[in-house]
């Protein structure tokens, strides 16, 4: 059953098209919040679980295991890179993965099998950065 379009549900797309990368619903309710929308962290929830059965919007769970959406960018099942310290997405094609779950899942008798693979890591402004603070706390002078 499709959900209705209401305004509650469009000033959430809206916000989830503003927001860089992946945000939890608490993040996204928080943005909504300051605007003085009154849209409660209910309404989030089912919006974002609604535009992401519709293919409107990326839905994964982060290495903590909370469930983190965006505005989808691609139609169709597709895999991400995501850096675990600010976030930034990159939608890759993981034709390797798709391969080896169809043949997995033949090996077992498993047909329709579906998967999920996102892959976090430190994308390179964050590993600059990181390097950075680093070569800098090993030249601090000791006190």
């Amino acid at each position: 059953m499709a959900q209705r379009n209401t305004w509650q549900r469009d000033r959430v797309r809206e916000a989830l098209g503003d927001a860089p990368g992946f945000v939890s619903a608490q993040s996204l309710h928080a943005t909504l919040r300051e605007a003085n929308t009154g849209i409660g962290l209910a309404t989030v929830y089912r919006a974002l679980s609604g535009l992401a059965a519709q293919g409107d919007a990326d839905t994964l769970h982060s290495p903590e295991g909370e469930a983190l959406y965006r505005a989808c960018a691609s139609s169709g099942h597709h895999h991400h890179l995501i850096c675990r310290s600010c976030g930034t997405a990159v939608e890759i094609a993981a034709t390797d993965v798709e391969q080896w779950a169809r043949q997995t899942a033949a090996a077992h008798g498993f047909t329709e099998a579906e998967h999920v693979v996102d892959i976090f890591g430190l994308c390179a402004a964050c590993t600059a950065a990181r390097a950075a603070d680093s070569a800098r706390a090993q030249d601090a002078p000791l006190t």
